[in-house]
């Protein structure tokens, strides 16, 4: 049986196979040093790319060196593409007990540094994503970005930054009198965007909140990692009204009253959406008004009084802009309608018509559609954030990034088919919430991965400057510390999921949405150093371990780190079965059969194998010699050949 990774892959290494196949002759070798712990360094051979052989290869022009061209770079963004492909020794641990609906949910709440959760979801929900939108920090002098040096010790980054807090939180407060203020933006958005990418389905998109700060450097980002050619629109959002100078720019004495959201497609020749269409104005109805009166006769005044809904969208429409005229039906139609009763057939353009009875006589209504609404601009002046209530379902907001729901309904209307969408810079859960409200009101089926890192509130507390952020801070940690729950935003966000949820199953009982989400946490790998590096113990050393799983894992932990390995998607559903004493994992209805048990018999094998699982997971263990695992070989080749079979 061959023996599972339970490891992110090395990205870099994988795009190196690409070119070895695409371009086997440019493969060469070479002498590096390589520095090996503190006993210096030795001469390390390895395999690299002749880019000589490679330019010949393309038969193009090849820029390199210090010959002039057009591009966007930064300090350190080398180690920024290396932190992109690099791979991570982590995984991701379910948790029951802070989980809604955990094993009937396909949504998901992702806790921890949003880098390590790309990393570990890009093999599973590679090309799998249709949406994506994030809101991430805005750089402007006092939020909290990430540090992403993974090749510093844990010593030598408390002593640099000042601010890795107890629980290992990689955050730093990156002032405007830091001599790297964009690098370090920089070096935190273009890893993340880069993975995102991965992630997005062909005909998907991102959507991306900055503010004039960083706008042009994220433009710039986004043409080098998406391509300039497939940006969708730059959109401008609404965020204040006028009032005084209080948040002018201190140079210019303009007030700040807008945002911006980047939009950027996977591929643009794939990429659809959904027209924005909003109702025209009085003005603009007026036009119309004034020529179909003369069209409608006297019984439109009866027609109007009617209870007529709305076949364009979700809300009434008033009665002033009814605008219909009456014709005589097609001859072919024959329908038995009473008075004041309609009924809804197309024609056989597929145009939606209203038939409708009066005095015995069928007449059919057409709804302008054209007529009453017109294509949503790029300019959002409706989205204001100055409107937030100062609380969501009971738990209190405080007006950092954070984003109405109006403004995320209105981006998800775009989406033109079920889909899943996720935020990885969550924040309170607005985009969870948002899903939620859209799936009940136009009886959608979206699905959301939420990926939020435990930020403190109580160090943001600290380190607020102004008094309203304080204040709104201050209630937050007293509502969690009513609830008992620890004093971090991720708390906030489940809690507000929670409620939004009971809320909308009270207000639309009858609804079937998906009310729940499945909380993962990433942690380090369940395995221990014995599994992945075997080589550096002695047999002696190798005596001590018994498992090389560590002690405080359960076999729902090791599920889980497979699933990720194998790249099923974490939604599945999971069932717990028992074969005579020994527990197996059932995810997606015999795809994956896991049985992590030591003790396990050839009989129990032989039953798991009847049930011809796509895969089947065994646990290597001291219970497993290599003529058991020949057994259990002879036995799946037996009852379910195409199974494939792998080990931990």
């Amino acid at each position: 049986m061959d023996k599972l990774a339970m490891k992110t892959k090395d990205i870099s290494k994988e795009k190196f196979e690409i070119l070895k196949e695409l371009f086997p002759n440019a493969v060469t070798e070479t002498v590096s040093e390589n520095k090996i712990g503190g006993r210096g360094t030795v001469n390390q051979v390895s395999r690299t790319i002749d880019i000589d052989v490679l330019r010949q290869e393309i038969n193009g022009n090849v820029v390199e060196g210090k010959e002039e061209r057009y591009e966007f770079t930064w300090p350190e963004k080398k180690k920024a593409i290396i932190e992109a492909n690099s791979p991570i020794n982590k995984t991701l641990r379910p948790v029951r007990e802070d989980s809604l609906n955990f094993d009937t949910t396909e949504n998901l709440y992702i806790e921890g540094d949003n880098l390590e959760a790309l990393k570990l979801l890009r093999e599973t929900y590679l090309g799998k994503i249709k949406m994506i939108y994030i809101d991430p920090p805005y750089n402007t002098g006092s939020d909290f970005i990430y540090n992403d040096d993974f090749t510093q010790s844990e010593e030598e980054y408390k002593e640099i930054s000042g601010n890795y807090d107890e629980d290992g939180n990689k955050l730093f407060k990156n002032t405007e009198s830091n001599g790297r203020f964009h690098t370090d933006w920089l070096n935190m958005m273009y890893p993340r965007l880069k993975l995102a990418r991965d992630l997005l389905t062909d005909d998907g998109a991102i959507f991306i909140s900055i503010d004039d700060n960083e706008q042009a450097n994220l433009k710039k980002l986004c043409d080098e990692i998406f391509g300039a050619d497939n940006i969708v629109n730059q959109l401008v959002i609404k965020t204040s009204e006028t009032k005084g100078l209080k948040n002018a720019h201190a140079h210019l004495k303009f007030p700040k009253q807008k945002e911006y959201i980047l939009v950027y497609s996977k591929n643009k020749s794939f990429f659809s959406m959904n027209p924005l269409e909003i109702p025209k104005s009085d003005s603009e109805l007026s036009k119309y008004l004034k020529y179909y009166n003369k069209k409608i006769n006297n019984i439109y005044k009866d027609i109007s009084e009617w209870k007529i809904e709305n076949y364009l969208g979700n809300d009434k429409i008033k009665d002033s802009e009814t605008l219909i005229y009456l014709v005589e039906p097609d001859n072919e139609v024959k329908l038995d309608i009473k008075d004041k009763e309609f009924k809804i057939l197309k024609n056989s353009q597929g145009k939606e018509l209203i038939y409708y009875c009066i005095d015995n006589k069928i007449k059919k209504v057409l709804f302008l559609k054209d007529n009453l609404t017109k294509k949503e601009s790029d300019l959002w002046l409706d989205i204001s954030t100055i409107n937030l209530n100062k609380e969501t379902n009971g738990i209190p907001n405080y007006s950092n990034g954070q984003k109405p729901l109006k403004l995320i309904e209105k981006i998800l209307r775009t989406l033109n088919e079920d889909c899943i969408v996720m935020d990885f810079f969550s924040g309170s859960a607005t985009v969870a919430q948002a899903i939620m409200e859209m799936n009940v009101k136009n009886n959608k089926n979206f699905k959301f991965i939420m990926i939020q890192i435990q930020e403190s509130l109580e160090k943001n507390l600290k380190e607020a400057t102004s008094k309203e952020l304080k204040n709104g801070i201050s209630k937050q940690i007293k509502f969690l510390q009513t609830i008992n729950k620890p004093l971090n935003i991720c708390e906030i966000g489940k809690e507000r999921i929670r409620r939004a949820a009971k809320k909308l199953k009270e207000e639309n009982p009858n609804s079937n949405f998906d009310d729940g989400f499945r909380v993962l946490r990433i942690d380090s790998s369940n395995m221990k150093d014995v599994y992945y590096k075997p080589e550096e113990f002695t047999q002696e050393n190798l005596k001590m371990f018994e498992s090389n799983i560590k002690e405080d894992r359960s076999g729902e932990d090791l599920l889980f780190q497979v699933m990720l390995d194998l790249g099923i998607e974490l939604s599945n559903k999971i069932e717990e079965k028992f074969i005579q004493n020994n527990k197996i994992y059932d995810v997606g209805e015999n795809f994956l059969i896991a049985c992590f048990d030591e003790n396990i018999t050839e009989e129990v094998v032989t039953e798991i194998a009847k049930l011809k699982p796509f895969f089947a997971i065994f646990k290597e263990g001291n219970n497993l010699t290599d003529n058991t695992l020949i057994n259990f070989e002879e036995i799946f080749k037996t009852y379910s050949p195409d199974t494939k079979r792998r080990v931990l």
